[in-house]
């Protein structure tokens, strides 16, 4: 029988890696992001309950979307507040454990997609879907936000809970957007992950002239985008993040004051962020190149 140690450190690299496509999930079921994060905390809490002496499953990631999901519901059930669609269906068979239903690798990435997408939806203000993409998708929490853009913590938490609000009342699709819509929108979710980054790069505010952890946010949300939705503006996106990113030891003093980029030591730029910028780059304009066509002839 496992001791609840391993079994907490187990949780804790689980949570790690897979709470934000747990969550994903749980929203696209649950259809709500405070009901989805209570059933993702709840799930865990199960885990860490049953597992060491249940064992762990064989797909964690099944069984924490299944109950979440399933605990959300009974909740709802007791609170006679639960959707008519489920009210005819006995608690044990939607809880029921099913490796295909809630944890399939394409549904769950469509999930994380469909995320991305809700929080930088253009109905909410630019402040909101930063605030709300950094809070949902990436997991940072309320106080690191808040500390990374200098706003109280309440302001903050008041600006991601009206725009759930906004989403949940006018009724904004948990979607990736039809093709026709796609290019105006991925330049919405492309321009909040470059916030992010700008703000990493070079800090508007506070003691440090830049925020390593920020650029590496939007850096790791602009991989996932490219791995999710391979289009040219995306990747294009990420070779210029991780193409400014290269320079990041040379650009700084060890006081911290900025150092010009004539003037920088150009042996400390990361030539592997480099090389992978420079390999994106080319892609993403055959990319274009291919979507364009060939010049017409005259």
């Amino acid at each position: 029988m496992p001791s609840p140690e391993p079994i907490a450190d187990l949780l804790s690299t689980i949570y790690e890696a897979e709470s934000r496509r747990v969550l994903a999930t749980l929203i696209r079921l649950l259809g709500d992001f405070d009901r989805a994060e209570e059933a993702l905390h709840d799930a865990f809490r199960a885990a860490l309950e049953q597992w060491p002496t249940q064992g762990v499953p064989a797909s964690p990631r099944a069984w924490l979307v299944s109950t979440g999901r399933f605990k959300a519901i009974d909740s709802l059930r007791r609170a006679r507040r639960f959707d008519q669609l489920d009210a005819s269906r006995p608690s044990a068979e939607i809880a029921v454990y099913d490796t295909a239903a809630w944890a399939d690798e394409d549904s769950v990435e469509d999930d994380r997609l469909r995320l991305i997408f809700t929080c930088c939806h253009p109905a909410l203000s630019e402040d909101a879907q930063v605030a709300l993409t950094l809070r949902e998708v990436c997991g940072l929490t309320t106080e690191a936000i808040a500390q990374a853009f200098l706003t109280p913590a309440p302001t903050l938490a008041q600006r991601i809970v009206r725009a759930k609000a906004k989403i949940r009342d006018a009724r904004i699709p948990y979607q990736v957007p039809a093709p026709a819509e796609l290019p105006e929108r991925l330049w919405t979710v492309l321009r909040v992950i470059y916030l992010v980054f700008n703000e990493g790069y070079a800090a508007t505010s506070g003691p440090s002239l830049t925020r390593h952890d920020l650029s590496a946010e939007a850096i790791r949300l602009g991989r996932l985008l490219v791995e999710l939705l391979p289009e040219a503006d995306a990747i294009g996106l990420l070779a210029l993040m991780l193409l400014h990113e290269s320079r990041r030891p040379a650009r700084t003093t060890a006081d911290g004051e900025m150092i010009l980029l004539e003037e920088q030591d150009r042996t400390l730029w990361d030539r592997r962020l480099i090389d992978e910028g420079t390999a994106l780059g080319e892609r993403a304009l055959q990319l274009r190149r291919v979507r364009q066509g060939p010049p017409s002839l005259p």
